[in-house]
């Protein structure tokens, strides 16, 4: 059993499992390796002023295995149930429960549909300013969400406000990820 599980690996599935696992949630992230940061060059997000796309994820996977989350690369999940206790995760390789449920599966919103998310008329998963779904503890990312407007720096902000939202449930109260130059580990 895991706090959060993160289905797919690209800005946002990066983004939510690095916001959780800092924040000491146990933490899987599973990926196909079918984000479309293959195609992407970046060169309009903040901070970056030129970066490959594959890149980009490559340094992101390496920051969220740093702080603790436990990445599948290559392990798809096949289906999401929920349970008594959360939720029931499958791939090919074996089955997982986790509390949480983070889909960040970009334009491929088959797994929302299967575990029974309400979607917009715009036939995108309804999702709050949080990103939370109709289903309690399950948050869908990105595409998912989203008709249009796909970007890294939009991916990313909403991976993090889905783990924002799990966090301030987790902690009874709103909390916010705010570190001091002080709270930085030495690198």
């Amino acid at each position: 059993m895991v706090d959060v599980a993160v289905v797919g690996g690209g800005p946002a599935g990066l983004s939510a499992a690095q916001f959780a696992a800092k924040n000491d949630l146990e933490t899987v992230v599973f990926d196909t390796d079918e984000t479309w940061m293959h195609k992407a060059h970046l060169f309009n997000y903040p901070g970056v002023r030129s970066i490959d796309g594959m890149t980009f994820i490559d340094i992101a996977q390496k920051q969220a295995d740093s702080r603790g989350a436990d990445l599948h690369e290559d392990e798809e999940v096949t289906s999401v149930e929920e349970t008594e206790d959360g939720f029931a995760l499958t791939t090919e390789d074996g089955e997982y429960e986790a509390d949480y449920v983070v889909l960040a599966t970009g334009g491929n919103r088959d797994l929302a549909e299967d575990l029974g998310c309400a979607f917009t008329d715009e036939d995108v998963v309804d999702v709050n300013v949080d990103m939370q779904t109709s289903i309690d503890g399950v948050y869908a990312t990105g595409a998912m969400g989203r008709d249009t407007k796909w970007q890294a720096a939009i991916a990313v902000g909403d991976g993090a406000a889905a783990v924002l939202d799990i966090l301030s449930k987790e902690k009874g109260e709103y909390y916010h990820d705010f570190d001091m130059p002080s709270d930085v580990p030495e690198i």
